[in-house]
C-alpha cells in the first residue's frame, strides 16, 4: 500500500542552520509593528510571535533592533544595548519556544532613514524621505557602529534568539555604505566598491568572533537596489562571497530601497515577480538562499523549492493575515488560509504614520492580547445581514465562537464590493479573500442564504441583529447626470456596461484612481511588460536594476476630475499611493482638480456628451464617449432600529473602506 505524498513536501522539509535545525522552510520576515519600541509591549509582542509559533513557521525574524541609540528609526525606538534589554526579551523568546518555534533577531541600524535630528550615514547626504540631514560617520565611528552591530548580536544571544539577521538591504545603514550614491567617502570605508563593502563583511566577522562557529547569521542583502548609482551585480555577487567567508550562515534577499520609484512589494506588484534574481544569486554562493517579496501561498513557496530557486522562503504580511499558515498548508487546508493581498494599509501604512501595525484582512495581529474571539458562554442565535466584507468578517469571527450565525445576503453571491474591487487591475488577491471567506462559512456551518432579502418577519427571531447592508452609490446633482452615457462605477466594474474610448471620471479618491486603472490598464500585460513600464532592468547590464521605463499603451484617454484642490490621490495609501498616482501618469490619464460639475448634455449625434466644468473661474468643456460616477456611496440603512449593531459601510458610507469594516466585523463579533 502506498504511503500518501504529503502536501507542500519542499516547503515543510526541515532544514539545519548551524546548531539550529528549522521544522519546515518557512520564514515570516522581519516587520516593524510598534511593538518593539517599548518594554512595555514586550508581553503583547511574545503573544504575537507566540501565535506564528503555535502555526507552524519555521523561523520568525523580529522587527528591526538597532545595535545603538544612533540607528534609532526613530526617537526611542527599539534597540538591543544591553544585558538588562536582553533579558527582558526573554519573555519574548521563551513564548516562541514554548510552541516549539524559533526565533531571531534582526539588527538594523537607520543611518539616513532615521526619523531623528542625530542620524548618522556614511556620508551627510540627505535622504529624500526623511526630513532630517545625517551626521557623517568618522573614521572611528565607523569603526565603533561595526562593535555596536557585532554587541547587538551577542546580546540577542543573551535573550534566547536562536539567530539573528542583519539588515544589508532597503535602503538602511548597511546599504548607505555599499552604493557609491550615499558613501562618498574617502578613507578606508569607502572610494572604492571593495572598500564599501568592508562595512557589512567586518559586522559579520567580528560578529562571528563574538558568538562562535555554530549561531545562525542571517544577512539581508541587497538584490536589487533599484536606485540610481546602486549596486551592480557584480558587487553583489563578490559581496555574496565576501560574506559567505566572514561566517554568514543564510543569505536573505531583499529588493530595492525605500526612497526607489519601483514598488516591490504591494498589490499591484507580480506574484514572486523577483524571485529569479534569488535563483540567480543561489547559483553563485554555497550557503542557503532565501526568497522574499510578494510570494503569498503555499503553491508558490512550494514550486520556488521544488525547482531550486532558493531553500527557503520569507513570507512577511502573509503571517499577519493568518497565523497558522503552515499548518493550514501541512494538514491539506490551503483553502482556509486568509491570503494576504498585498494592501499595506494596516501593516506599513500603519508604521509609517507611527501606529501600531495589525492587517486589513486579520485585525487580530499585532493585538492578540486584547481582540480575542472566546468561545461563547451563552447560545445565541445571530443574524448578520449583508455579506461585504463587514458582515462576511462578522459571521465568521461569531461561528468560530460558537454562536449559531445565519448570513443573509440579498444578490446571488457574498462579496459586496469586494467584488467589484477585485476586477481592478493589480488587486486580483482580493478574490482569494472571498475564496477565505467562502470556505471557512462552509467548515463552520454558518447559515448562508444567498438571493435572501432580510426582512422584519425573517430578523424577528433572533436574538442579536448586525447589520452589514453596505453602500450604494451616490449620485451626484449635476444637470444630465440621468443621460444613459453616465455610468455608475458598478455598472462598469461589473461588466454590465463597456465604456468608450474617451471616459470622464468623475470623483478622484480610491475609487476613482482604480477606475481610471481599470480603464487605462492592458488586461493582457505580463510580468516582464510591468517591469518594463517600471525601468527594472537586467542588473547585469544595469547598475541597481535601473533602467529607462517603458511607456505604458493606455487602452483609453481618461480626464479623472476632482472638485478639492488638493493633488489628486493624496488620500491614498502612504506607502501605495504614489506608486499608484505614477500608474496615472505613466497612463496619460488628464487630471483636473478644483472644478465644479455644471452640466452634462448630449453632442447633437447623440452618441456622446459633453461634460461642463468650471475650473479656477474658468469654464470648460471635455467631450467624451461617457461619464463614469465615482463619487462617493451612501449608507444602506433600511433595516437598522435600535438594538441592532451596525457596521461597515452601512455605519459610515467611506471610502470603501474594508479595513474598518473588516475590524469592527470581528470587533463586534467578539463582543456578542
Amino acid at each position: 500500500m502506498s504511503t500518501p505524498t504529503a502536501p507542500y513536501p519542499h516547503l515543510l522539509e526541515p532544514l539545519s542552520l548551524g546548531r539550529l535545525t528549522l521544522r519546515n522552510r518557512v520564514v515570516m520576515g522581519s516587520m516593524h509593528t510598534g511593538l518593539e519600541d517599548s518594554a512595555l509591549n514586550l508581553p503583547k509582542l511574545g503573544a504575537y510571535f507566540a501565535e506564528r509559533a503555535r502555526g507552524g513557521v519555521g523561523l520568525i525574524i523580529t522587527g528591526g533592533y538597532s545595535p545603538n541609540k544612533r540607528g534609532w528609526l526613530k526617537p526611542l525606538a527599539s534597540d538591543m544595548t544591553s544585558r538588562l534589554q536582553a533579558m527582558r526579551h526573554r519573555e519574548v523568546t521563551g513564548a516562541v519556544h514554548a510552541e516549539g518555534g524559533a526565533i531571531a533577531m534582526q539588527v538594523l541600524h537607520a543611518g539616513r532613514y532615521g526619523y531623528h535630528p542625530f542620524s548618522v550615514s556614511a556620508s551627510s547626504k540627505k535622504s529624500p524621505i526623511t526630513p532630517f540631514r545625517p551626521s557623517a560617520l568618522s573614521t572611528k565611528g565607523v569603526d565603533q557602529t561595526v562593535s555596536d552591530f557585532a554587541r547587538a548580536v551577542a546580546l540577542a544571544e543573551k535573550a534566547g534568539y536562536d539567530a539573528v539577521e542583519i539588515m544589508g538591504s532597503e535602503g538602511y545603514l548597511v546599504n548607505q555604505f555599499l552604493a557609491a550614491r550615499t558613501n562618498d567617502r574617502t578613507d578606508a570605508w569607502g572610494g572604492t566598491a571593495e572598500k564599501r563593502m568592508r562595512f557589512p563583511v567586518e559586522i559579520v566577522r567580528r560578529t562571528r568572533e563574538l558568538v562562535g562557529g555554530d549561531f545562525p547569521i542571517v544577512y539581508r542583502i541587497s538584490l536589487l537596489d533599484l536606485v540610481e548609482d546602486g549596486q551592480t551585480w557584480e558587487e553583489v555577487v563578490e559581496l555574496a562571497h565576501l560574506l559567505e567567508d566572514a561566517g554568514v550562515t543564510v543569505l536573505n534577499t531583499g529588493i530595492g530601497w525605500h526612497e526607489a520609484r519601483v514598488p516591490t512589494i504591494i498589490t499591484q506588484v507580480p506574484r514572486n515577480a523577483w524571485v529569479d534574481h534569488t535563483a540567480r544569486l543561489k547559483a553563485e554562493v554555497s550557503v542557503p538562499v532565501c526568497a522574499s517579496n510578494r510570494i503569498n501561498t503555499p503553491e508558490a513557496a512550494e514550486e520556488i523549492l521544488a525547482s531550486g530557486k532558493a531553500d527557503l522562503v520569507s513570507m512577511a504580511r502573509p503571517l499577519l493575515a493568518d497565523a497558522h499558515f503552515v499548518n493550514k498548508a501541512a494538514e491539506g487546508r490551503a483553502d482556509e488560509i486568509n491570503t494576504c493581498i498585498a494592501c499595506n494599509q494596516a501593516c506599513l501604512d500603519h508604521v509609517f504614520k507611527n501606529r501600531s501595525a495589525s492587517c486589513l484582512v486579520n485585525p487580530r495581529a499585532c493585538h492578540e492580547t486584547t481582540l480575542v474571539l472566546r468561545p461563547t458562554r451563552v447560545k445565541k442565535s445571530v443574524a448578520v445581514v449583508g455579506a461585504g466584507p463587514a458582515g462576511l468578517a462578522a459571521a465568521v469571527s461569531a461561528a468560530e465562537r460558537g454562536l449559531a450565525v445565519t448570513l443573509f445576503e440579498k444578490s446571488d453571491d457574498i462579496g459586496g464590493q469586494f467584488k467589484l474591487a477585485m476586477q481592478v487591475p493589480g488587486k486580483e488577491d482580493f478574490r482569494d479573500t472571498l475564496r477565505y471567506y467562502r470556505r471557512r462559512l462552509e467548515v463552520l456551518g454558518v447559515d448562508v442564504r444567498l438571493g435572501t432579502e432580510a426582512t422584519e418577519a425573517l430578523l424577528s427571531s433572533y436574538d442579536d441583529v448586525v447589520v452589514a447592508t453596505g453602500v450604494t452609490p451616490r449620485i451626484p446633482s449635476i444637470p444630465g447626470v440621468d443621460h444613459p452615457r453616465v455610468l455608475r462605477y458598478d455598472e462598469v466594474l461589473s461588466g454590465a456596461v463597456v465604456p468608450g474610448r474617451q471616459v470622464a471620471v468623475i470623483g478622484a479618491g480610491g475609487i476613482g484612481v482604480d477606475m481610471s486603472v481599470w480603464l487605462t490598464h492592458d488586461p493582457g500585460e505580463t510580468p516582464d511588460e510591468w517591469m518594463a513600464h517600471w525601468g527594472v532592468g537586467d542588473p547585469s547590464l544595469h547598475r541597481g536594476g535601473l533602467t529607462e521605463p517603458k511607456p505604458r499603451a493606455p487602452q483609453r484617454e481618461v480626464t479623472l476630475v476632482q472638485r478639492k484642490a488638493t493633488p489628486i490621490g493624496i488620500g491614498l495609501g502612504k506607502t501605495s499611493g504614489w506608486a499608484h498616482r505614477a500608474v496615472l501618469k505613466q497612463s496619460e490619464v488628464r487630471q483636473i482638480r478644483g472644478a465644479s460639475y455644471d452640466l452634462i448634455e448630449p453632442t447633437a449625434s447623440g452618441d456622446r456628451v459633453r461634460l461642463h466644468l468650471t475650473v479656477d473661474g474658468v469654464p470648460e468643456v471635455v467631450e467624451v464617449d461617457h461619464v463614469v460616477l465615482c463619487a462617493g456611496q451612501e449608507s444602506v440603512r433600511d433595516l437598522v432600529a435600535p438594538g441592532r449593531t451596525v457596521i461597515g459601510g452601512a455605519d459610515v458610507a467611506a471610502e470603501l473602506d474594508a479595513k474598518r469594516a473588516i475590524k469592527q466585523g470581528t470587533e463586534v463579533a467578539a463582543a456578542l
